[in-house]
Formats: structure tokens, C-alpha cells, sequence
């Protein structure tokens, strides 16, 4: 898993991507490549970690991003389950969600696909769960975790051309926008990221009907021994 790195070679090397690249005395250092999607979640997450105990990111709100992200680092591992039609293999993956790389003609065929500098290789499920573009916004940011209509159209389409699997994964991709959205989001939107991660703890079947409040004082409790946390509970104080 990570980016194309040389000319007319087919040579996977970390990541090109700001988000995933550490900056060490003025050196850049990508993360990536791996072999095993959990290395590649864990180290996402433990940059992110990294950075909030770095005074880096989330200014203000380091004692909350750092439960948020610390939790994610536990759920991992179920994350991963939902990998059950992965086949071991890596794909190319544009990494624009959002359709204007797409272009079309007068009567909406598809005529190329551009801004590939991004590019990535991932799992199966990561590079075939539906596009952000077919997300029913309103209702997944209100909590819901079912697909939406233009995402079942896809998923229907998908099988009736024989690709039973990769409708599949659209059907069950929620669990995979939940994480990914929760993953460095950004606080300034605070109403935003209560009713995703609201949403990520119910398809997790974790924490699932605690508000925030309830949430924060229970994640406060669990991670107490972690010296990381009493480091920033110390900065607060």
C-alpha cells in the first residue's frame, strides 16, 4: 500500500499524500509502503498521535482528539473484519471521492479520468467501497449508517454485471467512511464530527448510545494509565 514512485515503473513507495508524511528537522519522511492494511491503519494513527502530543494539530483540543484517536487506535482490529472480501491483493485508487476527475460528454459518457498525482494502491474493500460523491450527506452525517439510495443503485449495478463481491463491499463499506471521516478530522466543525462519531460508535457496536460528555469521562477513565494523556492533562492544567 502506497504510491506510485518511479516513471513507467509499477514500484509501490510511501505514501505522496501531506496528511501521511512526518516533517523531522526539515525532512519530509512519507509513511509507507506496507504490506498489511492494520500496519497502514495503525501508523495513520499513531502520526496523528504523534503530532497532537507534538502541539502540532488540534490546538485547543489536544485532550479530545487524543481520546478520539487512541480509541480508533483500539478499534483497529474490528475495523478490519469488515475486510472479509479482501483477496490479499493491492489496487490503484484515485484519490479524489468527490466525481469532478471524472470527465463526461453531452450524453454523460465517460470520457477520461484526471489528476492521478495522488494516486494510491490499497485493499480491495478500501478502493471499491462507494465514493463520497454517492454518500447521502445529510443523513450520514445525521447518524445513519445505511447505505443510500444512489449507493444501492450502484451496489445493484455492480452485481447484475456479474461483481457480486465488489457490490458487496459497497453494500457494507459504512464501517470504512465512518473510520476514515473520524480519522484527522477536523474540529472546527464540532457538530459535524458528534453525529459521525456518534455514527462510527454504533456500527461499531461500541459505545454506542453514550453522548459525548458520557463518552469523554468514560475514555478519560480507560486510557488513565496512558502516559501520553497525563502528559496533556498536565499541559491543561
Amino acid at each position: 500500500m502506497g504510491s506510485l514512485d518511479q516513471p513507467r515503473a509499477d514500484h509501490i513507495g510511501p505514501f505522496a499524500r501531506e496528511s501521511l508524511t512526518e516533517f523531522i528537522d526539515s525532512q519530509m519522511i512519507p509513511l509507507g509502503p506496507y504490506t498489511e492494511p492494520k500496519d497502514y491503519l495503525d501508523s495513520i494513527i499513531g502520526l496523528i498521535l504523534k503530532l497532537i502530543m507534538n502541539r502540532e494539530i488540534y490546538a485547543g483540543h489536544e485532550v479530545d482528539a487524543f481520546l478520539v484517536h487512541r480509541f480508533l487506535l483500539d478499534c483497529v482490529t474490528v475495523v478490519l473484519l469488515y475486510h472479509r472480501l479482501d483477496d490479499g491483493r493491492f489496487y490503484l485508487r484515485h484519490a479524489d471521492d468527490k466525481g469532478d476527475h471524472i470527465l463526461v460528454d453531452t450524453e454523460f459518457n465517460i470520457t477520461g479520468i484526471v489528476d492521478w498525482e495522488w494516486a494510491y494502491t490499497t485493499s480491495k474493500p478500501e478502493a471499491f467501497k462507494s465514493r463520497i460523491m454517492l454518500l447521502p450527506v445529510a443523513d450520514f452525517y445525521n447518524r445513519s449508517n445505511n447505505i443510500g439510495e444512489d449507493e444501492s443503485t450502484f451496489a445493484n449495478i455492480l452485481e447484475n454485471k456479474g461483481n457480486k463481491n465488489l457490490a458487496e463491499i459497497v453494500r457494507y463499506g459504512r464501517l470504512l467512511h465512518r473510520f476514515q471521516f473520524c480519522c484527522g478530522y477536523d474540529f472546527a466543525d464540532w457538530e459535524g464530527f458528534l453525529g459521525l462519531f456518534e455514527g462510527l460508535r454504533k456500527a461499531l457496536n461500541r459505545d454506542a448510545n453514550l453522548s459525548w460528555e458520557d463518552w469523554k469521562n468514560s475514555a478519560l477513565e480507560r486510557y488513565s494509565s496512558d502516559v501520553r494523556l497525563k502528559m496533556l492533562l498536565r499541559r491543561r492544567d
